[in-house]
Protein backbone atom coordinates (compact mmCIF):
# COMPACT_ATOMS: atom_id res chain seq x y z
CA UNK A 1 0.00 0.00 0.00
CA UNK A 2 1.74 3.29 -1.71
CA UNK A 3 1.30 6.68 0.55
CA UNK A 4 -0.63 8.22 -2.16
CA UNK A 5 -3.44 5.03 -1.84
CA UNK A 6 -4.08 6.15 2.13
CA UNK A 7 -3.92 10.12 1.29
CA UNK A 8 -7.10 9.42 -0.88
CA UNK A 9 -8.55 7.31 1.17
CA UNK A 10 -8.14 9.76 4.48
CA UNK A 11 -9.22 12.43 2.06
CA UNK A 12 -12.01 10.40 1.29
CA UNK A 13 -12.97 9.33 4.43
CA UNK A 14 -12.88 13.00 5.77
CA UNK A 15 -15.01 14.15 3.19
CA UNK A 16 -17.85 11.53 4.14
CA UNK A 17 -17.70 11.84 7.93
CA UNK A 18 -18.08 16.15 7.13
CA UNK A 19 -21.39 15.48 4.85
CA UNK A 20 -22.94 13.45 7.50
CA UNK A 21 -22.59 16.88 9.55
CA UNK A 22 -20.86 15.45 12.27
CA UNK A 23 -20.12 17.82 14.95
CA UNK A 24 -17.21 17.79 17.83
CA UNK A 25 -18.77 19.80 21.33
CA UNK A 26 -20.22 22.95 20.69
CA UNK A 27 -19.11 23.89 17.15
CA UNK A 28 -20.57 24.15 13.55
CA UNK A 29 -21.25 21.30 12.06
CA UNK A 30 -18.42 19.37 10.07
CA UNK A 31 -14.95 17.65 10.11
CA UNK A 32 -12.91 21.01 10.02
CA UNK A 33 -13.73 22.02 13.91
CA UNK A 34 -12.64 18.78 15.34
CA UNK A 35 -9.55 17.72 17.22
CA UNK A 36 -6.95 15.86 15.67
CA UNK A 37 -8.16 12.02 17.75
CA UNK A 38 -11.17 12.88 16.89
CA UNK A 39 -10.77 13.94 13.68
CA UNK A 40 -8.38 10.42 12.78
CA UNK A 41 -10.76 8.04 14.79
CA UNK A 42 -13.90 9.18 12.90
CA UNK A 43 -12.28 9.16 9.85
CA UNK A 44 -10.62 5.22 10.50
CA UNK A 45 -14.54 4.17 11.83
CA UNK A 46 -15.41 5.11 7.70
CA UNK A 47 -12.50 3.19 6.71
CA UNK A 48 -13.80 0.44 8.43
CA UNK A 49 -16.35 0.27 6.99
CA UNK A 50 -15.93 1.07 3.61
CA UNK A 51 -12.21 -0.78 3.26
CA UNK A 52 -12.24 -3.47 5.97
CA UNK A 53 -9.97 -5.63 4.00
CA UNK A 54 -7.48 -2.63 4.25
CA UNK A 55 -8.34 -0.76 7.31
CA UNK A 56 -9.74 -3.35 10.05
CA UNK A 57 -6.46 -3.80 11.89
CA UNK A 58 -5.69 -0.13 11.90
CA UNK A 59 -5.88 1.51 15.40
CA UNK A 60 -5.51 4.85 16.47
CA UNK A 61 -3.00 5.09 19.21
CA UNK A 62 -1.08 7.55 21.22
CA UNK A 63 2.28 6.65 19.40
CA UNK A 64 1.99 6.94 16.62
CA UNK A 65 -2.04 8.86 16.11
CA UNK A 66 -3.09 5.41 13.37
CA UNK A 67 -1.30 2.32 13.08
CA UNK A 68 -1.97 0.42 9.96
CA UNK A 69 -0.16 -3.02 11.10
CA UNK A 70 2.03 -3.96 8.36
CA UNK A 71 1.91 -1.07 5.99
CA UNK A 72 2.30 2.28 7.87
CA UNK A 73 2.65 4.27 11.06
CA UNK A 74 0.99 8.05 10.87
CA UNK A 75 1.40 10.90 12.71
CA UNK A 76 -1.12 13.90 11.90
CA UNK A 77 -1.13 17.58 12.99
CA UNK A 78 -4.18 19.78 11.92
CA UNK A 79 -3.69 23.33 10.45
CA UNK A 80 -6.37 25.56 10.49
CA UNK A 81 -5.66 29.89 10.08
CA UNK A 82 -9.22 30.76 10.97
CA UNK A 83 -11.09 29.11 14.07
CA UNK A 84 -14.91 28.22 14.15
CA UNK A 85 -16.09 31.61 14.55
CA UNK A 86 -14.52 32.85 11.47
CA UNK A 87 -11.65 34.71 13.60
CA UNK A 88 -8.10 34.47 12.45
CA UNK A 89 -6.26 31.53 14.80
CA UNK A 90 -3.12 32.78 16.31
CA UNK A 91 -0.10 30.59 16.34
CA UNK A 92 -1.83 27.79 13.67
CA UNK A 93 1.33 27.06 11.85
CA UNK A 94 3.35 26.15 15.18
CA UNK A 95 1.58 22.60 14.81
CA UNK A 96 3.73 21.96 12.14
CA UNK A 97 6.98 24.17 11.94
CA UNK A 98 8.27 23.83 15.74
CA UNK A 99 11.70 22.37 15.10
CA UNK A 100 12.36 21.19 18.77
CA UNK A 101 13.02 17.25 19.29
CA UNK A 102 10.38 15.92 21.85
CA UNK A 103 8.03 19.32 20.17
CA UNK A 104 4.26 18.09 19.10
CA UNK A 105 4.86 19.79 16.02
CA UNK A 106 5.18 17.85 12.17
CA UNK A 107 8.94 18.17 12.46
CA UNK A 108 8.93 16.63 16.16
CA UNK A 109 6.70 13.60 14.49
CA UNK A 110 8.99 13.15 12.29
CA UNK A 111 12.10 12.66 14.70
CA UNK A 112 9.32 10.40 16.96
CA UNK A 113 8.15 8.34 14.37
CA UNK A 114 12.04 7.68 13.08
CA UNK A 115 13.29 7.21 17.41
CA UNK A 116 10.21 4.86 18.01
CA UNK A 117 11.38 1.44 16.41
CA UNK A 118 8.23 0.53 14.17
CA UNK A 119 8.62 -1.84 11.41
CA UNK A 120 6.05 -0.10 9.50
CA UNK A 121 6.65 2.36 7.09
CA UNK A 122 6.35 5.66 8.66
CA UNK A 123 4.79 9.49 7.19
CA UNK A 124 3.83 13.08 8.57
CA UNK A 125 -0.01 13.98 7.76
CA UNK A 126 -1.41 17.59 7.62
CA UNK A 127 -4.75 18.10 7.32
CA UNK A 128 -4.88 21.55 6.38
CA UNK A 129 -8.67 23.32 6.48
CA UNK A 130 -9.16 26.81 4.36
CA UNK A 131 -11.37 28.62 2.87
CA UNK A 132 -12.32 28.06 -1.22
CA UNK A 133 -10.87 29.75 -2.27
CA UNK A 134 -8.36 30.12 0.16
CA UNK A 135 -8.35 33.76 2.64
CA UNK A 136 -4.89 32.84 4.16
CA UNK A 137 -3.45 29.86 2.18
CA UNK A 138 -1.11 26.89 4.28
CA UNK A 139 1.12 26.94 1.28
CA UNK A 140 3.57 29.43 2.98
CA UNK A 141 3.36 26.53 6.02
CA UNK A 142 3.97 23.87 4.05
CA UNK A 143 7.06 25.06 2.17
CA UNK A 144 8.77 25.93 5.60
CA UNK A 145 8.21 22.91 6.84
CA UNK A 146 9.84 21.07 3.84
CA UNK A 147 12.59 23.23 4.24
CA UNK A 148 12.93 23.23 7.84
CA UNK A 149 12.85 19.41 7.73
CA UNK A 150 15.69 18.94 4.77
CA UNK A 151 17.68 22.00 6.70
CA UNK A 152 17.16 22.34 10.33
CA UNK A 153 16.08 19.19 11.10
CA UNK A 154 17.70 16.89 9.02
CA UNK A 155 15.43 14.58 7.91
CA UNK A 156 14.69 13.10 4.55
CA UNK A 157 11.25 13.00 3.58
CA UNK A 158 9.43 11.68 0.47
CA UNK A 159 7.66 13.41 -2.27
CA UNK A 160 4.76 15.72 -1.34
CA UNK A 161 1.69 13.88 -1.54
CA UNK A 162 -1.54 15.41 -1.33
CA UNK A 163 -5.52 15.32 -1.91
CA UNK A 164 -7.67 18.04 -1.29
CA UNK A 165 -11.52 17.66 -0.52
CA UNK A 166 -13.98 20.90 -0.80
CA UNK A 167 -17.53 22.04 -0.25
CA UNK A 168 -17.46 20.91 3.00
CA UNK A 169 -20.33 21.70 5.23
CA UNK A 170 -18.29 24.16 7.41
CA UNK A 171 -18.78 28.04 6.78
CA UNK A 172 -15.32 28.49 7.87
CA UNK A 173 -13.54 25.28 6.96
CA UNK A 174 -14.50 24.75 3.64
CA UNK A 175 -11.76 22.57 2.05
CA UNK A 176 -9.61 20.00 3.60
CA UNK A 177 -5.96 19.31 2.44
CA UNK A 178 -4.64 16.17 3.46
CA UNK A 179 -1.10 16.33 2.67
CA UNK A 180 1.89 13.61 3.83
CA UNK A 181 5.51 12.88 3.29
CA UNK A 182 6.78 9.30 3.95
CA UNK A 183 9.53 9.50 6.76
CA UNK A 184 12.73 8.05 5.15
CA UNK A 185 15.16 8.67 7.69
CA UNK A 186 18.24 11.36 8.92
CA UNK A 187 20.16 13.59 6.23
Amino acid sequence: MEIREVVRDLADAFQAVDSGRAQHKNFQPGIGPFGEAQAVGAALAELQRNKPDVYQSAVVKRIPDLLIPGHWALEFKIVRPFGDNGMPAEHWSENILHPYPGNTSSLGDCLKLLEYGLAERKAVVILGFEHCPSQVSIDPAIVAFELLAASVVRVKLGPRTEEARRDLVHPVHQQIRVIAYEVLGRV
